[in-house]
């Protein structure tokens, strides 16, 4: 680890103020910091003059999963990945699925330790084809997800990102210029939304969205969480669709996810199986093609289908690969379009499993055969 200790070790992205203070440049919300002050996102502290990641070389765990719980639906079906997150966000949503992991403020949460270079070589032993940065926001802790990267990639290991794309052009340029993929997370279509429930602002989400899209060579997914009364009416739908189509194109894949009461957001109903149809059929009349319904048990919303005849290119059941017609170059049998996305000769056999991995750094050890446990939200 570069020789830094795990509570000190350099962050980037900063600037000294006039004041006296330490402005954080990762992301919009430009903290500024006096000594031992902390970011909003709590991991990113000011000691002395500099900002250090506290949270480097930690983690609040990791599993390997099935790349489609990313959910990645067009990055090699069926292939495992080696996720990870550690603690903290940049966002303050009230509705958010892993509270425990992004609002911790408890360090002992943070109970694995591993290096980049252990955590590659865990994924190639454990058949991984990809790392994934998940469960919290990867922005926050950028300089070990950078260096994660670097050894994967020097293995042959891709890396993915799972991120509500909140961050600076700088940072954002550094830090997707190490990624292969992406599950940006698009919360809503209006500032309205961001600001009251998640403390953040819209734009600079979409910036990041075209800035990935027409200046990287990153595949990209969306998921949009329908919260039930707050962004799953018809109007939003529309236009949120209307611009994924119009700034990112039509072959984007877009999940719909299910919402369930959680954090501070215990009385709002769980989203129902039809709304989440619903949205799926207007994001297809605005002319996307690949959209998705997550955290139901629905076919038709699984399935990948030729974007030119609508031949249904890939069977899915949950997260079980029950079907793959893709020819070895990537594209219908039928029609000989091609796919957009990332497709191996043969999907993945990984299937629904989700099985911990403790690498030996920290409170508990454990080899890479662990027991598998049941499904659940990424």
């Amino acid at each position: 680890m570069s020789g830094s200790t795990l509570s000190s070790y350099p962050a980037q992205y900063w600037h000294a103020l006039d004041d006296g203070r330490i402005q954080c440049d990762l992301c919009p919300r430009d903290c500024k910091l006096h000594d031992q002050q902390r970011g909003a996102c709590f991991v990113r502290q000011r000691q002395g003059e500099g900002i250090v990641l506290t949270t480097y070389g930690r983690s609040s765990g990791f599993c390997v999963d099935p790349i489609e719980k990313k959910p990645l639906n067009h990055f090699y079906p069926g292939s495992s990945v080696l996720s990870f997150g550690t603690a903290g966000c940049n966002l303050a949503c009230k509705f958010c699925q892993n509270w425990d992991i992004s609002k911790s403020r408890d360090m002992d949460r943070l109970m694995d330790q591993a290096s980049p270079e252990q955590i590659a070589d865990a994924a190639v032993r454990g058949g991984c084809r990809s790392v994934a940065f998940t469960y919290n926001d990867p922005v926050i802790f950028a300089e070990y997800a950078m260096d994660v990267a670097d050894a994967c990639h020097e293995r042959g290991i891709k890396t993915v990102a799972v991120t509500a794309g909140y961050i600076h052009e700088q940072a954002r340029r550094d830090f997707f210029a190490k990624m292969d993929a992406a599950n940006v997370d698009l919360k809503a279509f209006t500032e309205d939304f961001y600001f009251k429930l998640t403390g953040s602002h819209l734009q600079p989400v979409l910036d990041t969205l075209v800035y990935l899209r027409h200046e990287t060579k990153v595949w990209v997914e969306l998921t949009t969480l329908l919260i039930p009364g707050h962004n799953d009416s018809d109007q939003e739908l529309t236009a949120l669709s209307q611009w994924v189509a119009r700034e990112l194109g039509p072959d984007v894949p877009l999940h719909f996810s299910g919402f369930h009461p959680d954090h501070k957001m215990p009385d709002v109903p769980a989203t129902p199986k039809h709304t989440l149809v619903r949205a799926r059929q207007i994001a297809r009349d605005q002319g996307l093609r690949h959209v998705y319904t997550g955290n139901v048990h629905h076919a038709e919303g699984d399935a990948s289908h030729c974007p030119q005849c609508d031949s249904q290119l890939i069977e899915r059941d949950w997260y079980q690969i029950k079907r793959y017609r893709l020819t070895p170059e990537g594209t219908c049998p039928d029609c000989g379009t091609a796919l957009a996305g990332h497709f191996a000769e043969q999907a993945g056999h990984f299937g629904a499993r989700r099985i911990p991995v403790f690498l030996g750094g920290g409170k508990k050890s454990a080899s890479l055969e662990g027991r598998p446990q049941g499904d659940g939200l990424g």
